[in-house]
């Protein structure tokens, strides 16, 4: 620091901002000279938890990294372990996974595109998209029995097949959101005061998003159309039709309109895997993962056994090590296991895209205006639970 210059911190203006994150601003009058994010901890240590955890277990942990797409998490976990175990998992629950992990997308859109817009003094749009989530949050909860934490996945399959209910509330859903995503341009897309706060704030090109790890709607906003459904396809998203949105000047006003056209794709594709539902099992049955069902375990004594060992005991997976990711929300997340032979993991990595797009802060600060300083946090669209090291 300069003898021309001070130093303040900026928020917190998110009750998490005080511990998990602190960014301590260097100002020359209102312009930010430098930035030194200062990341704390919540003390949570869940990748050292995976180690004293089956690899059932572990899927409750999952749903608490990113808490606004938990199903996002279950699914990169799961598809983890499964290609550590080799494990064919059936269409019908690809399908399903796909359909829940791209309403979970839309959901964790519409909590960002609220408080965002919230964060830079616009109320109306943050009741609007939370009436839509609240939809989503519905249908999961109808499903589940839970609407943040699910934990409705499981190695090989799902907890539970869906019904006819499921189907209709998804429908019902996805034939109106169209209309809404309308309303939410309308409040803001041609918005004077919105396009003065975003258009050129907070630039990040794909040249210097690449070269920092960033990842999702951040790095296609720079006009690079990289997105992990496409380009290594999991859960039968190879059969599925979607466009990637990308922008041009990787600014905060192109990251909302990527989100924008991300939600419309998300529902695009939740339509096509409904109408598209193949018939047949739900879990892997015959894989040594896959808990017998629940009417058997009353009735057969090596059903209640088998159930009794996976619970207290997991499975033995194969020794090495694997990696696997998924198109998140928020980019490129990631887990990767080493097995020792055992029913847990011998160590579990996490690679959190809130953690990782954090990087790219610093470069997007430099030479704006402190008021700017809101909306580039924003547009990273981190979740602190994520971020937590």
């Amino acid at each position: 620091m300069s003898a021309t210059t001070m130093e303040i911190n900026l928020g917190p203006h998110h009750p998490s901002t005080h511990g998990v994150l602190r960014v301590v601003l260097e100002l020359d009058g209102e312009t930010v000279v430098n930035a030194h994010p200062d990341i704390g901890f919540l003390h949570r240590g869940i990748e050292k938890l995976a180690e004293y955890r089956t690899y059932h277990q572990f899927i409750v942990l999952s749903d608490r990294l990113d808490y606004l797409a938990a199903l996002s998490n279950n699914l990169a976990y799961v598809t983890t372990i499964e290609k550590l175990m080799g494990i064919e998992v059936p269409r019908r629950a690809l399908y399903v996974r796909v359909a829940l992990a791209e309403l979970q997308r839309i959901a964790s859109h519409l909590f960002w595109l609220g408080t965002h817009a919230h964060d830079l003094g616009a109320m109306t749009p943050l009741f609007y998209a939370l009436r839509e989530r609240e939809a989503i949050m519905d249908i999961f909860e109808s499903l589940t029995g839970s609407r943040l934490t699910p934990s409705y996945l499981r190695i090989g399959g799902l907890a539970a097949d869906i019904d006819g209910d499921f189907i209709a509330a998804v429908q019902a859903f996805t034939a109106s959101f169209a209309t809404r995503v309308a309303e939410y341009e309308t409040l803001l897309t041609e918005n004077p005061i919105w396009r003065a706060r975003t258009r050129g704030v907070g630039v990040l090109t794909a040249d210097e998003c690449l070269a920092l790890g960033v990842t999702g709607p951040m790095l296609r906003s720079a006009g690079c159309d990289w997105d992990i459904r496409k380009a290594y396809p999991y859960s039968a998203y190879e059969e599925f039709h979607f466009e990637i949105p990308t922008g041009r000047q990787g600014d905060v006003y192109d990251r909302y309109l990527v989100r924008i056209r991300e939600m419309g794709e998300s529902a695009r594709i939740v339509d096509q895997a409904v109408a598209g539902l193949p018939e047949g099992p739900w879990v892997a049955a015959e894989a040594r993962t896959a808990f017998p069902d629940k009417e058997r375990v009353a009735t057969d004594i090596a059903a209640m056994i088998r159930h009794f060992g996976l619970v207290m005991e997991g499975f033995n997976a194969p020794p090495g090590e694997v990696y696997h990711a998924v198109e998140s929300p928020r980019g490129e997340l990631g887990f990767y296991v080493i097995s020792n032979g055992g029913p847990r993991p011998w160590r579990l990595r996490v690679r959190p895209p809130s953690f990782v797009n954090l990087q790219g802060l610093v470069a997007m600060l430099r030479g704006r205006l402190l008021s700017d300083a809101v909306a580039v946090i924003g547009a990273i669209d981190i979740v602190l639970a994520e971020v937590d090291r």
